[in-house]
């Protein structure tokens, strides 16, 4: 039993670790790839918290696997933007000039109530709300008048 104790705090503190070198914010916050790397993690995680029969080292590198994978996609998607839109989406305008761009609601599956309830908790004067790959609605704010000096 204590050995179970053991094993699961080790492969919790290795999980942390892990969380931190990837760089991971709230989970509403994440990509599409992101949070999928998350999720096998945890399984990967789960095995041999479980099952004391399993090596706690063969939880351990396909974990850290994982990682490594995780931190060379990031690098790549950092220098090669057509990589980045593939990994992880391009932002849609949502309201262009004033206007709703229905075909763009569509397309990122938002619909008109959420849209206008994205909207409620920003303050006017939005833009150009755009939705992002993790489902987040985005506004670009106006540029600050300018006073001459």
């Amino acid at each position: 039993m204590l050995l179970s104790y053991l094993r699961t705090i080790c492969l919790y503190l290795v999980l942390i670790l892990v969380v931190r070198l990837m760089g991971k914010r709230q989970i509403g916050e994440m990509e599409p790839a992101e949070f999928v790397v998350t999720m096998l993690i945890a399984n990967l995680a789960a095995i041999p918290m479980q099952d004391s029969g399993i090596p706690l080292l063969s939880g351990l590198v396909p974990i850290l696997t994982v990682l490594g994978v995780q931190l060379i996609l990031a690098v790549a998607s950092m220098r090669f933007i057509s990589f980045r839109r593939l990994l992880c989406g391009k932002p849609v305008i949502l309201i262009r000039e004033g206007t709703i761009d229905q075909t763009n609601l569509r397309r990122a599956r938002i619909t008109l109530d959420e849209l206008t309830e994205h909207l409620r908790w920003r303050a006017p004067p939005w833009r150009r709300p755009s939705s992002r790959s993790c489902g987040a609605v985005a506004c670009a704010w106006p540029a600050p008048p300018t006073t001459p000096s």
